[in-house]
C-alpha cells in the first residue's frame, strides 16, 4: 500500500491559504470549482479527483475534475440518482470524509454484532473503518478504481456536492491528512456557499425593486392589472420568462409569448383542479399536463401562483432542447446477476458516454423567482381584498341611489302626469267652446299643445317602465320563451294587422327569467322592427341558437337598417336617430332592452348595414335546470 508522509500542520496551513488565496481571485463559480479539485489532488496525490455536484433531480453532474493524462475524463458527464442512493447520502451527511484505501481488501467480520449493553445490533455510522458495501465495492471495480476518498459538501444539512478522489491502486491516506482534507473542504465549501449565496442575494435584491416598482404601479392604475402589464418592468421581469398571463375571472390578459386564450381556460380549470399549494411551478409541464404539448414551444415551463380560486397569474418558459451526457445508459443503473439460483442486483459495468436528448423542458425556476411569486402572490391578495371592501362599500351606495332614484322617478312621474292631464283637459275644453271663433293657425297651435301633452305623457310613461327595470323587482322562474313571445305579438296585433308584417320563430327553449320582461324585450324590439319598416310589408324571424353557457337569440328584419358607426349609441337612453316627425318615439325602448338583459346577465348588440335590414342579438345565459322545447317534443337539458 502506497502511503503518503504525513503533513506537518504548519506547512498545510500556508498550502491551504494559498489555495484559498486563488479561490479568492477568481469569480466564477466553475473556474472556482476547478481550482478545489486541483489543490485537493495537490495535497492528497490521488490520480483522479473531481466534483461532483448534485441537481435539483438528485442526479449528479461532474463538474470539475483533475486527473492524471492517461485517464479517460468524466468532466462533464451526469450520472442517475440510484448511483448514490438516499441512505449512501444519509451516510455522507453524517461523515465529512469517507475513506476506502484498498477497494480489494477483504472484510473482517465484528464480534459481537450487538452491543452488549443496549442489546441493539452496533450502529457504525461514524466508524471510519466501516467495511463499504458490496454493491459499491462492485460499482468502483467496474470503473478501475484501487482506492477512493470522498469529501462531503454539505450546505443546509443537505448534501450539496462531493469531492471525489480516485486512485488506480491501494492508496493509504493518514488520519492528520485526511483531517486536513475535512478541514479544506469545509473552508473551500463555505465560500462557494458565500459565493452562491451573494449571487442568490444580489438577483434576489433586483427582483425585490422590481416587484416595489410593480406594486407602485398596481397602486396608481385604476385597474390593478395594467400596472403589471403596461410598464416598463413589468411582470415578465419579476421571473425572467418570456409570457405571463393574469386571468382574473372570465378575461384573461396575456404580456410576451403566451398559450392561446382556449389553451389558458383549459390550464386554469386543470390547476383548480389538481394543484392546491400556494405556488406551483414545472420545468416539464406537458410531461405532467399532457394538453400542454400543444404549446411547448412556448409554456414548457409554468410558474402559478392562485389569487383566489377563480383568478390566476402564469408565467411561462420556452422549451429547451437539451442534450445531457451521461456516464453509461442512466435507465440501466443496474444489472442482473444469476448466483446459486439468487437473482442479484449488481452496478452497471459499463460507463460510456451515452447521449440523452431531453425536450419538453425549459429552463428551472430559481427559488429567488419562486419565493418572489409568493410575496407578489400576498400582494395581489391584498389589493384584490382592498378593491373588494371598496366594491362592497360603492355597491351600498349605488342601491341606496338607486333606491332614491326609482323612488324620484315613481313620484315624479305621477306629480307630472296630474299637470299634464290638467294641460291636456284644458285645451281640448278650449277648443271645444272657442272652436268656431279660432282661426286656422290658432286651431294647428292647439293641436301641437295637444300632441306635446300626449308625447310628454309617453316619455313619463317609458321613463317610469325604466326605473322599474332592476334586480329586486325580477322573479326569475322557468319561462316558456315561446309563450313570451306569444304575448308580446299579442299586444302588437293591431300593428301587424295594419302593416301585413310577418313574424316567424324557430323552435323555442325554457329559460330561466322574468317572463314579463322577456315580453317587454320581444315587444320592443318587433316593434321596433315593425316601426323602421322599407317600402315592402315587414319580415321578422325571431332565432334560438343553443351556446356553451347561454342561449342566443335574434331578431332579424328586412327594414331600413341601421349606419354600423350607430350600433352603439342606440342602446342609450333617449338617444334617437331619426326625428320624431319621421318615426315617434321616446328613444327609450332599445335602452329598457339593455337594461332588461343587465339584469338577467345578459348582452344586446345589433349587426346591420344601410338598406339591408338589421338583426338584434341577446343573450341569456343557462342557469340550472332548462328544458329545450322544440317541435315534436321536449328535450332536457340539466
Amino acid at each position: 500500500i502506497v502511503s503518503r508522509e504525513t503533513i506537518p500542520f504548519l506547512s498545510f496551513y500556508h498550502l491551504a491559504r494559498a489555495s484559498i488565496n486563488q479561490l479568492q481571485q477568481t469569480s466564477n463559480l466553475r473556474d472556482f470549482c476547478q481550482i478545489i479539485v486541483k489543490e485537493v489532488r495537490k495535497v492528497t496525490g490521488f490520480d483522479r479527483v473531481m466534483l461532483y455536484k448534485f441537481e435539483d433531480d438528485d442526479h449528479g453532474a461532474v463538474i470539475a475534475e483533475e486527473k492524471l493524462d492517461s485517464l479517460e475524463s468524466y468532466l462533464g458527464l451526469h450520472y442517475p440518482e440510484s448511483d448514490i442512493p438516499k441512505p449512501a447520502r444519509r451516510l455522507f451527511c453524517s461523515n465529512w470524509i469517507r475513506l476506502i484505501p484498498d477497494a480489494n481488501s477483504q472484510p473482517v467480520e465484528i464480534f459481537p454484532t450487538d452491543n452488549p449493553i443496549t442489546n441493539r445490533p452496533l450502529d457504525l455510522t461514524l466508524s471510519i473503518l466501516r467495511s463499504a458495501s458490496p454493491c459499491h465495492i462492485k460499482y468502483l471495480h467496474n470503473m478501475g478504481v484501487g482506492a477512493s476518498l470522498t469529501i462531503s459538501l454539505i450546505k443546509d444539512k443537505k448534501l450539496w456536492g462531493l469531492i471525489a478522489c480516485h486512485h488506480q491502486t491501494p492508496k493509504y491516506v493518514s488520519y492528520e491528512l485526511r483531517k486536513a482534507c475535512e478541514f479544506l473542504g469545509r473552508v473551500i465549501f463555505s465560500e462557494i456557499s458565500a459565493r452562491e449565496e451573494t449571487e442568490d442575494y444580489d438577483y434576489q435584491m433586483k427582483l425585490s425593486y422590481i416587484q416595489s416598482i410593480l406594486i407602485e404601479y398596481m397602486s396608481q392604475e385604476e385597474n390593478f392589472i395594467d400596472g403589471l402589464v403596461k410598464h416598463d418592468p413589468n411582470l415578465l421581469d419579476l421571473t425572467s420568462a418570456q409570457g405571463a398571463a393574469i386571468c382574473f375571472g372570465d378575461n384573461f390578459t396575456v404580456i410576451g409569448e403566451t398559450p392561446s386564450e382556449e389553451d389558458l381556460k383549459f390550464l386554469v380549470q386543470w390547476l383548480k383542479q389538481n394543484v392546491n399549494q400556494e405556488v406551483f411551478y414545472t420545468d416539464s409541464l406537458p410531461r405532467i399536463y399532457p394538453d400542454a404539448q400543444r404549446f411547448k414551444d412556448i409554456g414548457s415551463g409554468l410558474l402559478a401562483i392562485p389569487i383566489s380560486k377563480r383568478n390566476y397569474v402564469l408565467w411561462f418558459r420556452s422549451e429547451v432542447i437539451q442534450t445531457v451526457n451521461w456516464g453509461g445508459d442512466p435507465n440501466k443503473a443496474f444489472e442482473t446477476t444469476h448466483t446459486e439460483g439468487t437473482l442479484q442486483l449488481s452496478p452497471r459495468k459499463s460507463f460510456e458516454l451515452w447521449k440523452e436528448t431531453v425536450r419538453l423542458t425549459s429552463l428551472p425556476w430559481k427559488q429567488v423567482e419562486i419565493k418572489t411569486a409568493l410575496e407578489l402572490r400576498k400582494a395581489l391578495i391584498n389589493i384584490v381584498l382592498r378593491q373588494a371592501d371598496e366594491l362592497a362599500q360603492l355597491a351600498q351606495d349605488l342601491e341606496r341611489s338607486n333606491a332614491e332614484l326609482k323612488k324620484f322617478a315613481y313620484v315624479a312621474s305621477h306629480d307630472l302626469q296630474e299637470p299634464l292631464n290638467q294641460v291636456a283637459n284644458y285645451v281640448q275644453l278650449l277648443e271645444m267652446r272657442y272652436n268656431d271663433k279660432l282661426d286656422e293657425d290658432a286651431s294647428e297651435f292647439i293641436t301641437f299643445a295637444v300632441e306635446g301633452v300626449s308625447l310628454m305623457q309617453t316619455l313619463i310613461d317609458d321613463v317610469l317602465a325604466y326605473s322599474k327595470v332592476d334586480l329586486q323587482g325580477i322573479e326569475f322562474k322557468l319561462t316558456e320563451v315561446e309563450t313570451a313571445l306569444d304575448h308580446a305579438l299579442a299586444n302588437l296585433r293591431g300593428r301587424i294587422r295594419e302593416t301585413g308584417a310577418v313574424v316567424t320563430h324557430d323552435p323555442f327553449p325554457t329559460v330561466m327569467a322574468d317572463s314579463t320582461q322577456l315580453m317587454q324585450l320581444f315587444q320592443n324590439l318587433i316593434g321596433n322592427a315593425i316601426k323602421f319598416r322599407s317600402e315592402q310589408p315587414p319580415e321578422i324571424h325571431v332565432g334560438a341558437k343553443r351556446l356553451e353557457d347561454s342561449w342566443l337569440f335574434s331578431v332579424q328584419d328586412n327594414g331600413i337598417g341601421i349606419e354600423p358607426q350607430f350600433s352603439d349609441r342606440i342602446f342609450v337612453i333617449f338617444q334617437r336617430l331619426h326625428t320624431r316627425d319621421e318615426y315617434p318615439g321616446t328613444g327609450m325602448g332599445l335602452a329598457i332592452c339593455k337594461k332588461i338583459l343587465e339584469c338577467h346577465r345578459g348582452k344586446i348588440w345589433v349587426e346591420s348595414e344601410l338598406g339591408h335590414g338589421a338583426t338584434f342579438y341577446f343573450t341569456i345565459p343557462v342557469r340550472g335546470r332548462e328544458r329545450e322545447c322544440r317541435n315534436g317534443g321536449v328535450t332536457m337539458s340539466i
